[in-house]
């Protein structure tokens, strides 16, 4: 098993303990399978990007929390190959906490990265998650709440999350945008 697998292992199973839940009860808010959530706690499988949304939406988590280390050394400059730590079986997205959640300040801050006629559908996130989407390189179509906006590079979006949203990429290379996430204060 390789690290970051360990890491989202240890991380889910550890988040699922402290809340004293089952498997059966996280599949319940998580939306994702019993079988599947007692695989990745064994490091058995890796989840889709969207799977992984999915447990961090229904632990009410930020993403960042599953896929990168709380004892990560901030000051020091991300790069950007570092994108390919996290990636799917499919590769069609790719995710990379450029700034890891930070507790402080409730925001956390990644580079996605889409493929040539790639999309991902996300579920709506808690109340008052708010995203800021800005392409650094490509094409990006957002949809927020039914509505698709045509986004081209050092072009942004501000959006509220707590509703679905869903990303494509319409052109024939990979797309690459910033999505900075504040959660609400808890």
């Amino acid at each position: 098993m390789d690290h970051l697998q360990q890491h989202l292992a240890d991380t889910l199973k550890a988040r699922r303990s402290e809340r004293g839940w089952s498997l059966t009860q996280a599949a319940q808010v998580t939306g994702v399978s019993k079988a599947m959530l007692g695989q990745i706690e064994r490091g058995e499988s890796s989840p889709t990007i969207a799977t992984l949304w999915k447990i961090a939406t229904g632990f009410n988590l930020p993403f960042s929390v599953f896929i990168e280390a709380d004892d990560v050394d901030r000051a020091i400059p991300r790069r950007r190959q570092l994108l390919q730590e996290y990636s799917p079986a499919d590769n069609l997205m790719q995710v990379l906490p450029l700034f890891p959640f930070d507790a402080q300040l409730n925001f956390e801050m990644l580079v996605i990265e889409l493929a040539a006629g790639a999309g991902s559908e996300s579920a709506p996130h808690e109340p008052g998650v708010v995203e800021h989407v800005v392409v650094i390189e490509g094409e990006l179509e957002l949809q927020v709440d039914g509505n698709w906006h045509r986004l081209v590079q050092g072009e942004g979006l501000r959006f509220h999350a707590d509703c679905p949203h869903a990303y494509r990429n319409p052109r024939d290379r990979p797309v690459r945008f910033h999505d900075l996430i504040h959660y609400p204060q808890r």
